[in-house]
């Protein structure tokens, strides 16, 4: 079985805004672009014009309807994004037979060598966030890379130097850096909104965070009345006859 690092002081990892997600799929399709030509390469569909489409998608976004637990609230549509957690205490990875699956000692960046997987799936077993993707055409496991090869790539400009569905938010609710530093950017931005693990109680110790949907009031309810608008009579009104005609077809 494959052994963690001892510690990783770089936790890079997303934080991912679940009061602003839009649920519009962008994350999801720059990841299988940037990736079907890139580390992971290819990217298997499966009947990807036809009925019961499939195949292997770094990033999904799955949509609920949230109700407040207390009744205090408005129902509200929530987007949630699920990809790879890079966990501190990755099972996907003590769980490898040939340590194909590894965590990285310089950055904390969960990958996998497909040379060395032989499709086994143990790893998609012991995951709980179901982050991992089997390719039936390749016979192995891949998953999301946090773009290494697009986050360390010098050709890029520093701009562009982040994960391919941050670049390509339209709500800017994804967001980059080094969770393993408490002054940086992506730590403040957690600890000012109440950032949380995803399945705590499994004790993986994820190192990617989602910020809680803020609260909706009752707006509705407050509103005032509209004033009742009386309707019009249009008997001796020929333009507004003809604007019932017209409408009425």
């Amino acid at each position: 079985m494959t052994e963690l690092p001892v510690q990783t002081e770089t936790q890079l990892g997303l934080v991912i805004d679940l009061d602003i997600c839009v649920g519009c799929h962008a994350c999801s399709v720059n990841c299988k672009e940037w990736n079907a030509g890139g580390h992971m390469a290819p990217l298997t569909d499966l009947n990807p014009y036809g009925k019961g489409q499939d195949g292997v998608w770094f990033n999904r976004v799955h949509t609920f309807e949230a109700v407040p637990e207390n009744g205090d609230g408005c129902a509200q549509t929530v987007h949630f994004p699920r990809s790879c957690l890079h966990c501190e205490n990755a099972a996907c990875v003590t769980v490898c037979p040939t340590g194909a699956s590894f965590k990285r000692d310089e950055d904390g960046i969960v990958l996998i060598d497909e040379s060395r997987c032989i499709g086994c799936k143990l790893c998609s077993w012991a995951c709980p966030y179901g982050a991992r993707e089997f390719d039936s055409d390749a016979g192995v496991m891949k998953k999301c890379t946090l773009c290494i090869d697009r986050i360390y790539n010098e050709n890029l400009e520093e701009i562009d130097r982040v994960p391919a569905c941050v670049s390509t938010c339209p709500a800017s609710a994804r967001h980059f850096g080094d969770l393993g530093d408490p002054n940086s950017d992506v730590s403040k931005l957690v600890k000012d909104r109440g950032g949380y693990d995803l399945m705590p109680e499994l004790n993986y110790k994820p190192t990617n965070k989602y910020l809680p949907p803020r609260p909706r009031a009752k707006a509705a309810a407050q509103l005032p009345s509209a004033p009742i608008i009386e309707a019009l009579p249009s008997n001796d009104q020929p333009l507004l006859q003809w604007v019932d005609k017209f409408l009425s077809r």
